[in-house]
């Protein structure tokens, strides 16, 4: 077998404008470039732990909660809160009620990225539900759903708890430790405002001392990595990244698509996000992909503008790391999700040779962008056995 595609697995070489795979064909690395754009800067949490910003232009290697890294690519979002670290008027302020009292320290501490950029946020709580104070910013959504974000950690020995919400809504309640941790909330009535947290004798009958960092709020229904503001909303542009490989790479008549990939989030989105192998069109192409309405994930084969086979399966959780590997052979295709074929099918009309010369993320043609993290990506030129797909698909 020859595995003639590679992109990731820990092997990343990316520069401005370009992510860059390789052909190792009878041992030859040759580089064959993915064409990457986003419009303005990002940031990704580096093989350090933290938060860095990446130019705008260059693809983001980024390690959260893994070592070996992933591509990660993200739609378009805004941050709504114009002070994402500072207590400011205007922008992030305290409130409090009853009894209780509190002291927002800007910059007093490091942050995740590295910097003394964490606000100190203390509070004296009384014993009732009336006995509220926190830190929060008046915002309203347009969108149907709002997804609030921010960086939290205890700055005692011991571990503290707050709340989290938007106004009028379900308050979340979490615990900080003395390690940094993100924390989430999505909220889908449509009419969010006063986003931010909340300590109230509710939640905690003891003095607060936490350290915040990195508010964010997207009109979404699910977060993406952080965008940083210091006086006004920022957004962040959206991503692509194709047109890696030429026609001597792929193989029409057999061949392997193997991938270890994440979906952004488990949240039930209406739209497919597509890994492909074609030629330009929608009319020959190979196709990988999320359906994370279903938390289902699809392949088919597609030939003179007809799908000729189809394949799926149902995961228990898109957001998740999965290993998914499709082969395509007349008469013999397969779909197989962490070491286990889930699905086969027997068709025999095939693209014709020297066809397939593209490897995208999105959908030949163009539409249904992949947005997610990729670990690991293959193209096997010949149709590998089962044993050699379980091998290749199991953790």
């Amino acid at each position: 077998m020859a595995n003639t595609f590679k992109f990731g697995n820990g092997n990343w070489a990316v520069k401005e404008d370009y992510a860059l795979a390789y052909n190792d064909e009878n041992g030859n690395f040759k580089p064959l470039p993915f064409d990457f754009t986003r419009a303005s800067t990002a940031t990704r949490v580096n093989k350090d732990g933290l938060i860095e910003t990446v130019p705008s232009g260059k693809p983001r290697i980024d390690f959260t909660d893994n070592t070996s890294g992933h591509l990660l690519l993200e739609p378009s979002r805004e941050n709504k809160f114009p002070y994402s670290n500072q207590k400011v008027s205007g922008g992030l302020e305290t409130f409090t009620s009853g009894t209780a009292s509190i002291t927002v320290t800007n910059n007093y501490a490091t942050s995740p990225d590295g910097s003394q950029n964490a606000m100190r946020f203390q509070a004296t709580c009384g014993s009732t539900s009336s006995d509220q104070t926190g830190l929060r910013d008046a915002l309203s959504m347009s969108a149907a759903s709002a997804t609030l974000s921010f960086y939290g950690k205890s700055n005692t020995s011991s571990s503290q708890t707050i709340a989290f919400h938007f106004n009028g809504g379900t308050k979340t309640v979490v615990t900080l430790t003395n390690e940094w941790q993100r924390f989430t909330y999505t909220d889908t009535s449509g009419t969010t405002n006063n986003a931010g947290v909340e300590i109230r004798g509710t939640y905690t009958d003891t003095d607060v001392d936490v350290l915040l960092f990195g508010f964010q709020m997207e009109q979404a229904s699910y977060a993406t990595s952080y965008i940083p503001t210091s006086g006004s909303t920022v957004t962040r542009s959206g991503e692509t990244c194709s047109g890696a490989g030429n026609s001597t790479v792929f193989n029409d008549s057999e061949g392997v698509l193997f991938v270890e990939m994440a979906a952004l989030d488990n949240q039930g989105s209406a739209t497919s996000t597509v890994i492909s192998i074609n030629d330009g069109t929608s009319s020959n192409r190979i196709h990988l992909f999320y359906f994370v309405a279903d938390n289902t994930i699809y392949a088919n084969y597609r030939s003179g503008g007809t799908t000729r086979s189809t394949a799926e399966f149902t995961l228990s959780n898109t957001a998740n790391v999965n290993k998914f590997a499709y082969k395509w052979k007349s008469g013999d295709f397969a779909l197989w999700v962490n070491g286990v074929e889930v699905d086969t099918d027997t068709n025999t009309t095939m693209i014709s040779s020297d066809t397939l010369d593209e490897l995208d993320f999105y959908a030949g043609g163009g539409g249904a962008n992949f947005y997610g993290k990729t670990k690991d990506l293959r193209v096997y030129n010949t149709a590998l056995s089962d044993s050699e797909l379980q091998a290749l698909t199991s953790n």
